[in-house]
């Protein structure tokens, strides 16, 4: 009955897939939920194991963006474009660092002073140029090249021109999106990339995002702490999506599905009682 009887301690750390015990697999988390919730005298008679497959898959996608810790990420170095491209799988960023030459991830913020909008090609007389029906892009935009032509100073610097008014508002207080020399960032999602201020041109990047967890079969893995608010997901989710179904039925397990995301969300904060002491202590020293 043991989980750990078809895996011996030789070839687990003789192999290469360590630590997957913490999780279970999208298929098992089906066939549970059949074994568990399906068949006679239980709470459902009958039903389609492609039914549950969808609700499932959904429930992966609705605890990946809230509850499951996102562990993807990926490194590259800027090349001379300033630009990288979203990852295949990607829904949303957790966030964005440079690597100095001691490994040391310092974060990186967006800006909101620029972007890369749809830049239309006009003859020298302004008209419109098309192609077919459709407008003619210009790329590169005179927003993107000029964003990256610019060579970004630091925000600490005491040169006469740092009391110019300029877009980070040194002359009457620096604004604090800008009060850090890390580099700066924006996405555009329209056309799927991430463009980098000119001062990380050669430097190392890590992007840390969030994926639905559908990427792949074995992408699509659950940890043990969110198990049973998986189950909760499917079994509202099948019931909603039937009639005759009781209200006060659907409500129950509305309320046990909120109730479960909860308590995995809580389990997966993974809060350890003597780091966080350790945070308060470094918070509590005085200021000299």
């Amino acid at each position: 009955m043991g989980l750990l009887g078809t895996t011996t301690q030789n070839s687990y750390y003789s192999g290469s897939s360590f630590g997957t015990y913490q999780f279970i697999s999208l298929d098992s988390i089906i066939t549970n939920f059949m074994y568990i919730y399906v068949g006679e005298n239980k709470i459902l008679t009958k039903v389609n194991r492609t039914d549950i497959q969808f609700h499932a898959m959904r429930a992966i996608q609705e605890l990946s963006y809230d509850v499951l810790k996102s562990f993807k990420s990926q490194e590259i170095e800027v090349p001379n474009t300033l630009k990288m491209v979203l990852p295949q799988d990607y829904v949303n960023y957790v966030k964005l660092t440079r690597v100095d030459s001691d490994g040391i991830e310092k974060v990186l913020y967006p800006t909101g002073k620029t972007s890369n909008p749809f830049a239309i090609t006009q003859n020298d007389s302004g008209v419109y140029q098309f192609t077919g029906d459709n407008l003619t892009e210009q790329d590169p935009s005179n927003t993107w090249d000029g964003y990256s032509d610019q060579t970004e100073s630091d925000p600490s610097t005491t040169e006469a021109a740092d009391i110019e008014i300029d877009y980070r508002g040194r002359r009457y207080g620096l604004d604090p999106q800008y009060a850090q020399s890390n580099g700066t960032f924006y996405i555009d999602n329209l056309r799927g990339y991430i463009h980098f201020g000119s001062s990380l041109s050669g430097k190392t990047i890590i992007l840390k995002y969030v994926s639905d967890g559908l990427g792949t079969d074995s992408e699509m893995v659950v940890h043990k702490f969110c198990e049973e608010a998986c189950y909760k997901h499917i079994m509202y989710g099948v019931l909603s999506g039937r009639s005759n179904i009781p209200e006060y039925i659907i409500s129950r397990y509305k309320k046990e599905r909120f109730a479960e995301t909860r308590k995995a969300k809580i389990r997966l904060s993974n809060i350890k009682i003597e780091e966080f002491t350790q945070v308060l202590k470094g918070m509590s020293k005085p200021i000299k």
